[in-house]
């Protein structure tokens, strides 16, 4: 199962109102590789699929494995 699909990928930036050039500069990869990816070109290598997935998490977003219902992303309750 991927780390992160396309649609998770959307969800997440829209949930976080980011765009892609912001996420690309949290997750320390080229706008292009996040275009790419969202737009189904390519798949995310492992080690850069991780370094996204942690720019949303770090950002407040919380992405939710493959279930019954599928993958998901939803925003974290805050803490404190």
């Amino acid at each position: 199962m991927p780390l992160l699909s396309p649609e998770q990928c959307r969800a997440a930036r829209g949930l976080l109102d980011w765009t892609q050039e912001e996420l690309a500069e949290r997750a320390n990869v080229s706008r292009s590789t996040i275009r790419d990816f969202e737009n189904g070109r390519h798949c995310l290598h492992p080690v850069t699929a991780a370094q996204v997935a942690a720019a949303f998490e770090d950002g407040g977003a919380q992405l939710i494995p493959s279930g019954e219902a599928g993958p998901g992303v939803r925003l974290r309750k805050p803490t404190g």
